[in-house]
């Protein structure tokens, strides 16, 4: 079988590529093509990948190419991991959001909306070679802003390009770990959007544990995310929410410890990985050394500004493993085997949440088989969650349309409606601090 990484030269490639080399099922992947616009970055990568296959016996043979057609034509699977415009350019979202007083993050607010209206043309134009030139092959989709890119794709593609996302999967993992439960075992109740979603309940042999935990301040207290939104805050919710969303509940505190910050987390993994990128390329440097320590450094400063600013600390060793390749691996083994698992996943609605219409992509459980992806019924979301919903799916539909019809003027509203942009004319100025530095959104007029 046949995988296709898109963003193939990006840094964490290795981790996908690590789980492959663990999967020594029937039907398993025996052929990864790398894609990347930097040959740089590829050469790089590779070095990597070819460390980690020296440890293994009839590991999937690696080879790279920066063209996309040849990449894509006759695959099975294509994971797509792009990220237009660099780590440079999520940095400038970054500033040019800051500098306007509201959040730059790469996929909630300003910054979100920038990375999408820059990213959906190019997502685009991949669901069409996909449809032309593999029109059998699954998309696995984790770039970013992962909701919408994977709506984007889907009005090309329908059901068979999927998203992924690995905040749910960590946020389920400790909820059942600090239950003394074991994750794999767990059903857990997690309704939303892509970084915009709360687990509702976690059933444990049919019993909801959830409630013993939001009634043991103890226990509530003692993970990551009760330490980030605090017990109080959780408990007035009835809900865990998704580490994202303390961008909105605390969205005041957020902005001004990335402005006070020395370094922005899109500066810091620019310079980071501009390091890393050097000194694989030295002549006799383990890279696979190398990309390990640098992963460990990325992985303990994941939002650290949040965490520095709710008292939260160091992040817990257990959640510095990431993730998203674990789900990516048995997205592909359960359509690819028909191994039928569970998975939260970005898929289309297709009736799930009645607020929504059937396109709208949400992440939820989903059942998956050989047919792909198939969203389990859920609970309608409570008022606060649903007005939050609709709000921020109806800025992506914006988002969508502005990059359909090249209009600045529908940009301008995309921002405008967001709930954490404040004013009109703040959304003006950020179309026109975008725009200037963006190269890739000159196609907006």
């Amino acid at each position: 079988m046949k995988l296709t990484i898109l963003g193939g030269g990006g840094f964490r490639v290795p981790l996908v590529y690590g789980a492959l080399l663990g999967d020594r099922g029937e039907g398993r992947v025996t052929e990864v093509v790398l894609h990347d616009l930097d040959a740089g970055r590829l050469s790089a990568v590779t070095r990597v990948l070819a460390e980690q296959a020296a440890r293994v016996e009839d590991a999937p043979r690696v080879s790279a190419t920066t063209d996309l057609d040849e990449a894509l034509r006759g695959t099975d699977f294509v994971f797509s991991a792009i990220r237009v415009g660099g780590l440079e350019g999520r940095a400038d979202d970054e500033r040019v959001a800051l500098a306007e007083g509201v959040l730059g993050q790469e996929t909630v607010g300003a910054g979100g909306i920038a990375y999408g209206l820059r990213t959906v043309p190019v997502a685009v134009d991949i669901a069409r070679r996909v449809a032309r030139l593999a029109p059998d092959a699954w998309v696995i989709n984790f770039t970013n802003p992962a909701g919408l890119v994977t709506e984007a794709m889907s009005r090309h593609l329908g059901d068979r390009v999927i998203g992924i996302c690995d905040s749910p999967v960590g946020l389920g993992r400790r909820i059942a770990r600090v239950l003394g439960a074991d994750p794999g075992e767990a059903w857990i109740d997690y309704v939303g959007l892509n970084h915009l979603g709360w687990v509702r309940g976690l059933k444990i042999a049919g019993r909801d544990e959830l409630p013993r935990l939001l009634a043991d301040p103890d226990l509530l207290g003692s993970f990551e995310e009760g330490k980030l939104f605090g017990v109080d805050w959780l408990r007035s919710l009835g809900a865990i929410p998704n580490e994202y969303l303390h961008y909105y509940y605390f969205n005041r505190e957020a902005v001004r410890a990335y402005q006070q910050a020395e370094k922005t987390r899109g500066a810091f993994l620019a310079d980071q990985q501009a390091r890393f990128y050097d000194e694989v390329g030295a002549p006799g440097v383990k890279a696979l050394d190398v990309w390990d320590r640098t992963r460990a450094e990325r992985e303990a400063t994941y939002m650290s500004e949040n965490r520095e600013t709710a008292g939260a600390g160091e992040r817990d060793a257990d959640d510095l493993s990431g993730g998203y390749e674990k789900v990516a691996l048995a997205l592909m083994r359960a359509i690819a085997r028909d191994e039928r698992t569970t998975l939260i996943l970005n898929v289309r609605n297709q009736g799930t949440l009645s607020v929504l219409d059937r396109d709208a992509v949400i992440e939820v459980p989903c059942l998956v088989d050989a047919n792909g992806a198939h969203p389990v019924s859920v609970a309608p979301l409570p008022d606060h969650a649903t007005g939050l919903v609709c709000s921020v799916k109806a800025v992506e539909r914006e988002v969508l349309a502005a990059a359909e019809s090249a209009s600045r003027a529908t940009a301008v509203k995309a921002f405008a409606l967001h709930p954490l942009v404040d004013s009109v004319n703040v959304a003006r100025k950020l179309v026109e601090g975008y725009t200037s530095v963006h190269p890739g959104l000159a196609y907006l007029k």
